[in-house]
Parts: C-alpha cells; structure tokens; sequence
C-alpha cells in the first residue's frame, strides 16, 4: 500500500463544446442521435452487479414524438428491492473500508469517460428523452456531471482533511466513517448531471446506494449508469431500480438498513418521504440523514439601469430555455416602469424569432415538456391566465 499523502488534481470547469457548423463534435453527435434513435434496447435493473429482468415493463420515448420508443425498461417491486438491500449490504464493508483515494480515482475516472468517448453517448440520450437541445443537453449531462465527477473527490479531499487541534501530550483525530446502511438516490427528469450525481456522491464516501431515476429519464440514466460501470464502480455500491414511486419507496423507507435519502423532486414528494422515515424512526438501526431538494419559483428584478436588449435576452432565456423545466427559471420579473416600453419591445421581437420543434434539429431553441402531466398542468397555468381580469397576455396563450 502507498505510503504517499496523495493530492487530488485541482479541477477546472469542463469547456463547454460550441457544436458549431462543421465541427468534430458536431459531428459525433448527430451520429450519435441517429444511431440511438435506430435501435430500441432493453434496460434491465443492475443489482449486486447483475442484470435483473421482472417482466414488469414501461416505455422511455421521446417527448418530442410520443410514438418513438427509445426503450423498454424493467421496473422494481419489493422483491427487487430487498435483493438490492442485500446486495449493497454485501458491498458495504470492501467499499466502506476501501482507501478514499481509490475511491476516488473511480469517479476521476468517470469525468475523463464522460468528458471523452462517452460525451456523445450521455448528450445524444438527454437530447431523446428529455427533449434538451444540444447546448442544453451539453452543459447538463456533459459539463455539469464532469465537473461533479472532478470536484466531488477534490473536496472529499478537503473533508477528510478537516481535524481537531490537539492538547499537550494528546494526538486527537477524527475518522469519518461511512453511514452503516444504505442511501436511497432519488433523481429527477430535468437534469442528467443530478442524476449522475445523487447517488455517486454519497457512494463516494464509502456507502453504498439504491438508485431510483425519474420514470420519464431511465433512458438516460441508464446511459450514465453505463459511464460508471465502465469507471469500475463495483458491484453492488449503486444499484440500479427504476420503478413506480411506491413500488420502490414503501419497501425502501421500511427497511432497518435505511440510513440515508439523497432526493432531488417534488415538494410534496420529499414532505410525505420525511413524513414516512418519522413514523419508522424506532425501526431504523440509526437516524438516517435526510437530504433533499424540491421547487422554488425563481425572479428577475432590474434595477432602473439595466440595459432593455440584454435584460430582455435574460428573461426569454431565463423563462424558455429547457421549456422552463428548471427550479431556477424566471417565473416572474419585476421591472421599471421606465425601462418597460423598450424590455416589452426587446422581448417580444425575441419570443417571436423562437423556433421551436424536436431537438435534433439543432436550430430549434424549444422543444417538447417532459410528459402528459405536464402538459396539463402548464395549460392549466395558460387557462387560469386567459380568464384572469387581471392579467394581459402578451405573447401565446393558445
């Protein structure tokens, strides 16, 4: 064993890639999005390293062209998620005790993959079955998730390295161990990278993880799962079981080996899983760690000397990139009176130059929302508008 104190490379953002005409990276992904949208796969559950098949199946397709099924997937039940308890309990002690630093170089080496021969791969599958654009799916699913996979060890680093002072005559240290159990990861559709990176930071220090991807986004889940199986993620440290919320969650929160949940999702959601863990606390071999974060309804508010064009771009960029699938996206702007006659006639010649259609056509700038529900409920949203006295619609509303 290495006697070295050996420092983690001080990450950089990854460059975000311009995908400009004629460009290699251009390119690899159109031939990515073709090759993907030409075959239909079968994702099985991985658990203890395995692949699992329970016959019990739903579709990921494309937003965009509800009738395009990119694949079938397999979905959990308590049976599934008892074998995977089993199974990251079994990892548990070689992962937990493994030297940090090794740990470590996994998920350095999941950003190199992601950053290099698998770029194409985890974009393409965003672009399909999120409908991102490219520029989107690239500073999600490519940048954002290289750079948790860099700085999340360089500040694992930083934590092992906080220690007490020690008195005269005494040597006081601390060892952070890993939570005895397992983590439940619970990620959303709207971005790749909190996929990616909901169940690996917590598997970084030592646990070991249940991972239950949004049911709109297995697709793309699975293509990051494959990144990290490629890194050498061990079997059985992230299990993977898509599935139904109750299906998967009720066996979850009611087992003793729960120890911890890493959600990001829907408020009420999070309240009725915080809820649950309350009730079982007596069962629960120790307090699990709660950590969890849910919507917000995000603002522009312009100062009277803001620029009209550029605070313009803000708000159309603010409000429509992603079709607004964002915690941060503007939801409402506050601006002067003064400075409103010009931002009005900045921002709607720009909602009125907006392409939109299916985000392989990389010159479409707003393509499909998620799925059905969310459908309605936007519309919702637009029909409250259009019978509200209060309220003048200036663009849309049909």
């Amino acid at each position: 064993m290495s006697n070295a104190i050996i420092p983690v490379p001080k990450p950089q953002n990854e460059p975000v890639l311009p995908y400009g005409p004629g460009s290699p990276e251009k390119a690899s992904l159109k031939a990515e999005l073709k090759r993907q949208l030409s075959e239909e796969i079968e994702i099985p559950l991985l658990i203890g390293g395995k692949e699992v098949r329970t016959g019990n199946t739903a579709k990921a397709v494309c937003p965009h062209d509800h009738q395009h099924v990119l694949a079938t997937y397999h979905q959990a039940g308590q049976k599934e998620v008892e074998m995977a308890i089993a199974a990251s309990r079994e990892a548990w002690h070689d992962w937990s005790e493994m030297p940090w630093e090794s740990r470590a170089a996994i998920f350095l080496k999941a950003a190199e993959l992601l950053a290099g021969p698998m770029r194409a791969s985890a974009n393409a599958a965003t672009m399909l079955n999120q409908s991102k654009t490219a520029f989107q799916a690239e500073i999600d699913s490519a940048c954002e998730l290289i750079d948790f996979y860099r700085f999340n060890p360089y500040y694992m680093q930083f934590v092992y390295q906080q220690q007490p002072d020690s008195a005269k005559g005494i040597w006081d240290y601390a060892e952070y161990r890993a939570l005895e159990g397992f983590v439940f990861a619970v990620t959303p559709f709207n971005f790749t990278s909190i996929a990616g990176n909901l169940p690996t930071s917590p598997a970084m220090m030592g646990n070991t993880v249940l991972w239950k991807p949004a049911s709109s986004a297995v697709f793309s889940a699975y293509h990051i799962l494959k990144v990290l199986q490629a890194a050498g993620v061990p079997d059985g440290v992230i299990n993977f079981v898509p599935g139904r919320g109750g299906n998967v969650g009720d066996p979850v929160l009611a087992s003793p080996h729960f120890a911890g949940v890493h959600f990001t999702g829907s408020t009420s959601v999070f309240h009725d899983m915080w809820k649950t863990i309350g009730a079982n606390i007596a069962k629960y071999k120790g307090y699990p760690r709660i950590v969890g974060e849910t919507g917000g309804k995000d603002f522009i508010f312009a100062h009277p000397s803001a620029e009209p064009a550029a605070l313009a771009t803000a708000m159309v960029r603010g409000a429509f990139e992603f079709q607004g699938q964002k915690c941060s996206a503007a939801s409402r702007a506050y601006i002067p009176k003064s400075l409103w006659p010009k931002v009005k006639e900045h921002l709607l010649g720009q909602i009125a130059e907006i392409k939109m259609g299916a985000p392989t056509d990389f010159r479409n700038f707003f393509t499909a929302v998620i799925d059905k529900g969310a459908f309605r409920d936007h519309k919702a949203y637009i029909d409250f508008a259009r019978s509200c006295p209060e309220c003048t619609i200036l663009a849309g509303g049909g």
